[in-house]
């Protein structure tokens, strides 16, 4: 099972993660924030968040954020809450994407980063964040784009050395996705990260009556 994998592939890593991609989650998460326009007043939902860097990152410009974090890695989430301890409005929670330990309508913004490749069922990831989703809240997700020739050639590599990895989508198969699950999309672009990296990401939102 994918995410059995994914989550020791992440227990592994967690230690070292922050320092060996840090140049590729600084510049990737600083553009998620800066799109997302989150408000001060949100309460945030960051699904696979990893060791906690968004978190961090929308903190420094409002310490009071609430913020959710979930992540199947035990081991990335406790540097999460390492780095947010002094924080008592963040909280982590182990789970899926696809299993989201909330109630219904819970959350004015959710964003995920650079994780949708990873994941096993991406409709049932999409309906969980919709159903937690605030009516008129809205859904920003970053993910490597197909579209680019890298991230083609991750897509046919990447299962030979990586048993976690998934699969990474067109911009057209992820707006497919989106738009099945029963959102509308608002605003979508591809994005280049130096000359390796490239990237798309959409906000969206649920369509009236879903």
């Amino acid at each position: 099972m994918t995410e059995t994998k994914v989550r020791q592939q992440y227990d592994n890593i967690a230690a070292t993660y922050d320092q060996r991609w840090s140049h590729y989650v600084g510049s990737t998460l600083s553009f998620l924030q800066a799109w997302a326009d989150i408000s001060p007043t949100a309460t945030v939902l960051d699904v696979a968040c990893g060791t906690g860097e968004f978190e961090r990152l929308l903190l420094v410009d409002n310490p009071q954020q609430k913020i959710v974090g979930v992540d199947i890695s035990e081991k990335m989430l406790a540097i999460a809450r390492e780095k947010c301890q002094n924080y008592p409005q963040v909280s982590f929670y182990v789970a899926p994407a696809s299993k989201l330990p909330f109630a219904d309508q819970s959350f004015d913004a959710i964003v995920c980063a650079s994780s949708f490749h990873y994941f096993d069922d991406p409709h049932a990831a999409l309906l969980e964040m919709k159903r937690v989703l605030k009516p008129n809240g809205c859904v920003v997700i970053l993910d490597w784009c197909k579209d680019y020739l890298l991230c083609r050639i991750c897509d046919w590599v990447l299962p030979i050395f990586d048993p976690a990895y998934k699969q990474c989508y067109t911009q057209a198969e992820f707006h497919s996705l989106l738009t099945s699950a029963g959102y509308q999309i608002s605003r979508a672009t591809r994005v280049r990260f130096g000359v390796v990296w490239g990237l798309m990401i959409a906000t969206a939102s649920v369509e009236l009556g879903e």
